[in-house]
């Protein structure tokens, strides 16, 4: 079992329910393939006396349940009489409500399961944040109420670096000493720096797929690699053709396949006449939301001045879209492309977006929200965060290049630290920190 760092974030929430009296149910959301589903039943297993799973995709006959009053003591009756062996072990019991988008009326009970302790509830399913207009599969059902302060919800994603060496068998110690490198400020060791490098540009091309990386964990083959991804992104290109409505469905899979392309060329600022030449967002503007809505896609926008809050001065007509796992990008781009960054050779455009994409991964899985500063043609600054209070740029440099728009950023701007991501070790200068790529699971 791969080891993942959301059971701690479902370990708080059963916790927190438990001692506070917290009366929510679990929204548990993120793009396919990222392991919702898995994590949620061993969850349920190890931590609970009872726990059932209804799974609305496979078990449709199970809707039942949720038909007619919707109180908790009709449905746990309802519960008793369709599923064999099931048992209430008041304050230790889980159900698991999979595939929900199947069930509006199990989506709507949810706000009356809350409340009652005796037993905690967990939803997850496809295609979450898409609004139920949005979707056009006739399996979708849409729910009466929206459980609306009756339900936390959490977002999963693909393995972050951390987890993808915690699956090549390095313990928390080697993570632990990487750490203290990063807070201490003294510099990698040539040998070690080298083994993380490498091992970075491997997750790069496996991505973080829990079942490419189980795999991969055993068989060390990037042939099986590549067939896992396709198969993904094959998934994902049904999921467009299934959910996407009417004549959205070619619009949205021309984004979706257009976002590689663009990121392989020096301006990476989405435009739609990469999708088709001379169309703007008129035509596509709602295609590229539905990819956003359904976390296949992350967006990063420009902003206006580099002041908190950011997303008060982000320009909505600019924005740069990266895929979810940079794995399934380099899987896009062909093997031949997955070879060269295992060799590190890899030259172009598309080197640096390449790398723009991992780095915006793994800063989105560290929870923050991304923007980007474009003040003119000449200068850039790849990511801004929001951290302890103030406005942080990361620059990322694919090498070691020198870094024009950081310094005119820290002279203009005057921020507390400012990072520079490179394939180099780590050090620093004034307020200006420059790290290896790996060391951006600790900002």
């Amino acid at each position: 079992m791969l080891k993942r760092k959301i059971y701690n974030d479902l370990l708080e929430w059963k916790n927190r329910r438990r001692d506070e009296q917290v009366k929510k149910c679990l929204l548990v959301k993120g793009a396919r393939q990222v392991g919702k589903s898995f994590i949620i039943k061993e969850f349920g297993k190890n931590e609970y006396k009872s726990f059932v799973c209804i799974d609305f995709f496979r078990q449709p006959a199970l809707k039942s349940i949720f038909d007619g009053d919707l109180t908790s003591e009709e449905i746990l009756k309802r519960m008793t009489a369709n599923i064999r062996d099931f048992s209430l072990i008041p304050g230790d019991t889980l159900i698991f409500l999979d595939e929900i988008q199947r069930c509006g009326n199990a989506r709507t009970a949810v706000k009356f399961l809350a409340a009652d302790l005796r037993f905690d509830v967990i939803s997850s399913g496809s295609l979450m944040g898409l609004t139920y207009g949005e979707d056009d599969d006739e399996e979708v059902e849409v729910p009466e109420s929206v459980p609306v302060g009756y339900e936390s919800q959490i977002t999963m994603y693909s393995l972050d670096y951390e987890e993808f060496l915690w699956a090549y068998g390095y313990d928390e110690n080697a993570v632990s000493v990487l750490r203290s490198y990063y807070e201490s400020g003294e510099t990698v060791p040539e040998s070690v720096h080298n083994k993380y490098e490498s091992l970075f540009r491997e997750y790069m091309v496996v991505g973080g797929m829990p079942e490419v990386v189980a795999d991969f964990a055993v068989n060390k083959d990037f042939n099986r690699v590549n067939t896992i991804q396709n198969d993904i992104i094959a998934e994902y290109r049904d999921d467009i053709s299934k959910h996407a409505k009417g004549k959205e469905k070619q619009l949205v899979r021309m984004c979706y396949d257009a976002v590689p392309k663009q990121l392989a060329k020096e301006l990476k600022k989405f435009q739609y006449s990469t999708v088709e030449r001379g169309q703007t967002r008129r035509k596509y503007g709602g295609s590229v939301q539905w990819l956003k809505d359904s976390e296949i896609v992350n967006a990063c926008y420009n902003i206006r001045e580099p002041y908190l809050p950011l997303m008060a001065n982000a320009k909505d007509d600019q924005f740069k879209l990266y895929i979810n796992d940079t794995g399934l990008l380099c899987c896009m781009y062909g093997f031949e492309t997955k070879l060269a960054i295992l060799n590190d050779t890899l030259k172009g455009n598309a080197r640096g977006g390449i790398y723009e994409n991992i780095i915006s991964e793994c800063l989105i899985k560290r929870g923050y929200t991304l923007y980007y500063f474009k003040p003119d043609s000449e200068h850039e600054i790849e990511f801004l965060i929001e951290k302890n209070g103030e406005v942080i740029p990361v620059e990322v440099k694919a090498g070691n290049n020198p870094t024009p728009s950081l310094n005119g950023f820290i002279e203009d701007f005057s921020p507390s630290i400012a990072y520079k991501l490179t394939g180099g070790k780590n050090g620093k200068v004034g307020v200006k920190t420059t790290l290896p790529h790996y060391f951006v699971i600790f900002i």
